[in-house]
C-alpha cells in the first residue's frame, strides 16, 4: 500500500508530461517569442533589428493615446459584457429551471450562433443595421423617422455586435456556475411570505453571483481581445486595443509595438483573472 502511494505522484507526473508538452509548443513558446520581439528595436525602413530595448513600452506608458485606447477598450467590452448579462441571465435561468423534453433543443438553440462563423454574423449585422437595413426600413416605413439612424460603423454597431457574440458563453457560463442555486431555498422564501422579487434579490441572486462572475469574466477578456466585430461593424472609425496590433502589424509593420500591446494585453488579462478569481471566492463564501 505504501508502495502504491509512493506511485501516484510519479504516476500523475508522467500522465501529465503530454498535456504540459501540447501546453508549452502551442501557448508559451509563442508567447515568450512574442515578449521577444517587442523588445527588438526596429530599423527606419521598418525591419527588425538586433538587440534589445524598452522603447516601445516607454512608447506605451507615455503615450497618452495608448491610455485612451485600452480605457476605450475596456468601456466597451464592459459595456458588450452588462448587455450580455442582461440578457443572458434570465434566459439561463429559464434553462436551468425548465424541466421538459426539449431543454436539450432550446440550450442547442441558445448557443447556435457559435456554429456561425464571426465574419458571417458581422456581416448579417451590417445588413441589419445599415443605413438600407432592416431597422431603418421599419422605422421610416412606420414614418418614424425622416433619415436613417446611423447605427453602423459607430460604437453602437460594434456594441450590439459584440454582445449578440458574447450571448452564448455568458448563457453557457451562467448555465455552468447555476449548480449552487437551490430550489428549496426559493420555496422555503415564498412559504415564508417573500414575494417573488424578494425572493430573487435575496435568495436567487446572490446564490447566482460566482456564476454571475464567471461569465462577465470570460465575456470580459473575449470582448477586449475581439477583432473582427469591431473591424467590420466599426467601419475602421472604431479604435480598440485588437485593432490597433492589427494596424501596427500589417499596415505599419511595427511588429515589436504590436507584440508590445498584446503583451500589456495579456498582463491586463491576468490582473483580470486574479481579480476575478478573489471575487468569485468572496461571494462564494
Amino acid at each position: 500500500m505504501a508502495d502504491d502511494r509512493q506511485r501516484r505522484p510519479g504516476l500523475a507526473a508522467s500522465l501529465s508530461l503530454p498535456a504540459v508538452a501540447a501546453i508549452s509548443l502551442g501557448f508559451l513558446v509563442p508567447v515568450l517569442w512574442l515578449a521577444r520581439m517587442s523588445f527588438n528595436p526596429v530599423d527606419p525602413s521598418g525591419a527588425l533589428g538586433e538587440g534589445w530595448t524598452a522603447h516601445q513600452y516607454v512608447e506605451l506608458v507615455t503615450d497618452s493615446f495608448y491610455a485612451e485606447l485600452t480605457l476605450a477598450t475596456f468601456r466597451m467590452a464592459a459595456t458588450s459584457t452588462f448587455f450580455a448579462l442582461l440578457v443572458g441571465y434570465p434566459i439561463a435561468l429559464f434553462l436551468y429551471r425548465l424541466e421538459s423534453r426539449w431543454k436539450t433543443l432550446l440550450v442547442l438553440l441558445a448557443i447556435c450562433p457559435l456554429l456561425v462563423s464571426g465574419v458571417v454574423r458581422a456581416y448579417g449585422w451590417i445588413v441589419i443595421l445599415g443605413d438600407a437595413g432592416w431597422i431603418n426600413s421599419i422605422l421610416r416605413g412606420a414614418g418614424l423617422i425622416d433619415r436613417p439612424i446611423r447605427l453602423v460603423n459607430n460604437h453602437v454597431g460594434v456594441t450590439i455586435g459584440l454582445t449578440e457574440s458574447l450571448l452564448p458563453y455568458m448563457t453557457l457560463s451562467l448555465l455552468a456556475g447555476l449548480g449552487r442555486l437551490d430550489r428549496g431555498l426559493e420555496e422555503a422564501a415564498r412559504t415564508l411570505g417573500a414575494s417573488p422579487l424578494r425572493t430573487f434579490l435575496r435568495v436567487t441572486l446572490p446564490l447566482s453571483l460566482p456564476a454571475v462572475v464567471l461569465g462577465s469574466t470570460i465575456c470580459l477578456m473575449l470582448a477586449v481581445s475581439a477583432f473582427i466585430t469591431p473591424r467590420l461593424l466599426g467601419g475602421g472609425r472604431v479604435f480598440l486595443l485588437a485593432t490597433e496590433i492589427y494596424e501596427q502589424a500589417l499596415v505599419t509593420l511595427n511588429w515589436p509595438l504590436a507584440a508590445a500591446i498584446a503583451v500589456c494585453m495579456l498582463l491586463l488579462f491576468s490582473l483580470v483573472l486574479f481579480g476575478s478569481g478573489r471575487l468569485q471566492r468572496r461571494v462564494a463564501e
